[in-house]
């Protein structure tokens, strides 16, 4: 008989999407999930962006690895061993959260997942706290910021329309292989979020949680580009916000 009480995982919450939990564990998960709706929400919404990303990426799950990009990410190794190997499994398994991994089609390496986001999160709480400076463009002046990071960054940067929340504006910021957007939003009560983007040699992920302190951080990669949406660490509405920047990054690239 199963237990709804029995503690469930988040790396089990994930291998029971992607139907690779172990057949006596699954009841235990079903319980838990019936008995936690707002947890049973929270992985509906990650069964729909697998579903997207099975539709859209399908096709090229059999196309081997570009050799440039096996190149690139032994290049790229060194660089992060010190303070993103160490310092990535340190804050994300000591200080909480248990960043995780999920790939869709040739997978990239857990460091990948835990070096974008925490580079969003340090940029976050960086910039986020400051009252005159929090952006170098304002979010008055939008077509410009997104036309200027567009430029820079080598892809189209858009800041989209997110329900309850005011663009503040963006900045240019050094990404893990070249530059990075970042914008920032801001609610009615002052609560800032933000949307931190970069090049990633991987083309698709299932967005992935974690949290780093009193912040919390949505890490998806959607073809060649990574996206981390970064807030309090308040789940729920943390996947609702991710949700409609992929979404309309969806609409304005369909």
């Amino acid at each position: 008989m199963t237990d709804p009480k029995i503690p469930v995982t988040e790396d089990e919450l994930h291998a029971y999407i992607d139907n690779e939990l172990p057949p006596e564990r699954r009841g235990d998960v079903e319980a838990w999930l019936a008995a936690h709706p707002d947890e049973a929400a929270r992985v509906r919404s990650w069964r729909a962006m697998a579903d997207v990303l099975h539709a859209r990426y399908d096709s090229v799950l059999d196309e081997a690895v570009p050799r440039r990009l096996e190149i690139e990410r032994l290049v790229r190794q060194p660089r992060r061993w010190l303070y993103g190997a160490v310092a990535a499994t340190l804050a994300a398994f000591v200080a909480g959260g248990g960043i995780g991994w999920i790939a869709r089609g040739a997978a990239a390496a857990p460091s990948v997942s835990q070096s974008f986001t925490l580079d969003a999160l340090d940029a976050h709480r960086l910039y986020v706290v400051e009252v005159r400076h929090p952006v170098e463009v304002p979010g008055s002046e939008r077509a410009h910021l997104q036309q200027w990071l567009t430029k820079r960054c080598g892809w189209d940067v858009r800041a989209p329309e997110l329900a309850g929340l005011k663009l503040v504006g963006g900045r240019l910021l050094p990404g893990p292989s070249g530059p990075a957007s970042f914008l920032m939003y801001e609610s009615a009560s002052g609560e800032r979020f933000t949307v931190y983007t970069a090049k990633a040699a991987t083309q698709a992920t299932q967005m992935r949680y974690s949290s780093r302190g009193d912040d919390g951080a949505l890490f998806w990669a959607d073809r060649g580009v990574a996206y981390v949406v970064s807030g309090a660490s308040d789940r729920a509405r943390l996947t609702q916000i991710a949700q409609a920047v992929y979404d309309q990054m969806e609409k304005s690239s369909g």
